[in-house]
């Protein structure tokens, strides 16, 4: 179920209303419980089993670190969390891409070989309630957080469908704390949430879905297209990720909201960033902080010296790169952004006050890069990112066909309106209007953003990840 669909806002609404309308605190979870199982099996419910198996292990898991202090034991309770999780994962995610590239590798060195694939769907956002549930162990086992002994809690945490298939990824630490309470209607900021939403809509329905259609037709087949067209659709494509993604995390952080619970930004104006660094600390901010504290620390961080350092930020970005997707390219996507890491870690110390042309130039040079790597994100394969970046960075494409000229200037209409939104501007135009006066401008706008909605919405990007 999407959030841009017709059927969610009867969802919604009846999770939302007998939630409220619940007097125990345990009947509220339960119904909660019970709308995210049902939120998710409207997309297969047969993959429910998979949360099943993750909430039950990691529950246990739970259980057994707390009851011993054994390191020996607390070691393998813990290992069998990673090996439960990450098993899971590598075979419905990853085992055709290793068995696949495994196979061309012997068949390059002359050795027949038939090739095994499992051809299994990917379950619907594996990745993101895989890393949650699997956090919460690793907590435990570094005795960050107490251990949750309420079986109902610990699957709604796992569970909870606003950020469920597509994030932002929760910590325990931050979401079991909240069940503890007894929220209050009169407590939510409903107006901030249901404005909230609405940007979050029009970003994905109006935006990135009507961007979609020129972005895939280039991408399809970018030999057929000229040099200024491959140029266009990567700039595009840019604001349509972006847009479907950071859609995504403002809907479901207004979803949980309108709920009484807080789940963590996600995004922080990350075109802005003036250094690759900078972009990840804007970017996909849950995914960055897990990689950050389950990764990157864990190999021994910026502790142990500046080739050591470089080592392990590599390796935590190759590792994103393979969490993103089963593909070479997602893998080389992850080693280019690493290099860059690196490389501006390793630059002269910067000037404190830099001017207005050394951080635009700054900027341009981040946005570029960033540029060249959703080449890869966006492209089938390397073959395709290849050909692309060539025909864009050496106007190489003997293409004659060409995109409409016109969506450069919505292109820079959408980046003069982000750039009004990072500045603050209309921020709390519709918050602090009167109630009867907001009820009406929010309908006025609601229906502006589904007449320029496309008809055909498509789902969102992160879900294949």
């Amino acid at each position: 179920m999407l959030f841009v669909e017709p059927r969610f806002l009867p969802f919604f609404l009846a999770a939302f209303g007998i939630y409220w309308l619940a007097r125990g605190q345990d009947s509220r979870k339960a119904w909660l419980l019970l709308c995210s199982y049902a939120f998710y099996a409207a997309w297969d419910y047969r993959f429910l089993s998979l949360i099943f198996v993750s909430t039950a292990v990691d529950f246990s898991v739970g259980l057994g670190l707390a009851r011993t202090s054994n390191p020996v034991r607390r070691k393998r309770l813990v290992m069998t969390s990673l090996a439960v999780n990450l098993g899971i994962l590598g075979v419905f995610k990853y085992f055709d891409f290793f068995a696949g590239s495994l196979a061309d590798l012997l068949g390059l060195l002359g050795v027949p070989v038939n090739r095994t694939t499992l051809e299994i769907v990917l379950p619907l956002g594996i990745s993101f309630y895989t890393f949650q549930t699997l956090s919460y162990s690793l907590d435990l086992y570094r005795r960050r957080i107490e251990v949750c002994r309420r079986p109902l809690d610990f699957a709604l945490f796992v569970a909870f469908f606003p950020q469920l298939v597509a994030g932002p990824i929760v910590r325990a630490g931050d979401f079991l704390p909240q069940l503890q309470r007894r929220a209050r209607l009169h407590d939510v900021q409903i107006r901030s949430c249901l404005t909230l939403f609405l940007v979050g809509f029009f970003k994905k329905a109006c935006v990135s879905d009507n961007l979609a259609p020129y972005v895939d037709a280039y991408f399809v087949d970018p030999g057929t297209f000229d040099a200024a067209s491959g140029a266009l659709a990567v700039v595009l494509y840019s604001i349509q990720i972006y847009c479907d993604f950071s859609g995504y995390s403002d809907m479901a952080i207004a979803c949980a909201g309108l709920l009484g619970f807080r789940i963590p930004k996600n995004f922080d104006f990350p075109y802005f960033a003036t250094d690759i660094a900078h972009f990840w600390r804007r970017w996909h901010i849950s995914l960055s902080s897990w990689m950050r504290d389950y990764v990157y620390i864990p190999l021994g961080g910026n502790r142990r010296g500046a080739l050591l350092t470089s080592r392990n930020l590599f390796i935590t970005m190759v590792v994103s790169g393979l969490w993103h997707g089963a593909a070479w390219n997602f893998v080389v996507w992850g080693c280019l952004h690493g290099a860059g890491i690196i490389l501006h870690r390793a630059l002269p110390v910067r000037a404190p006050n830099p001017g207005y042309a050394l951080r635009s130039l700054k900027w341009l040079a981040t946005y570029a890069f960033v540029l060249v790597g959703w080449v890869l994100f966006r492209s089938p394969d390397l073959s395709t990112s290849g050909q692309v970046l060539a025909d864009v960075l050496f106007l190489s494409s003997g293409g004659s066909a060409h995109l409409h000229l016109g969506l450069w200037f919505v292109a820079a209409g959408l980046a003069a309106l982000h750039g009004l939104a990072r500045r603050g501007v209309g921020r709390n135009a519709l918050v602090t209007l009167p109630p009867v006066v907001f009820a009406v401008a929010y309908g006025i706008g609601f229906g502006i953003a589904i007449t320029l909605a496309n008809a055909s919405y498509q789902p969102f990007i992160y879900f294949q990840f």
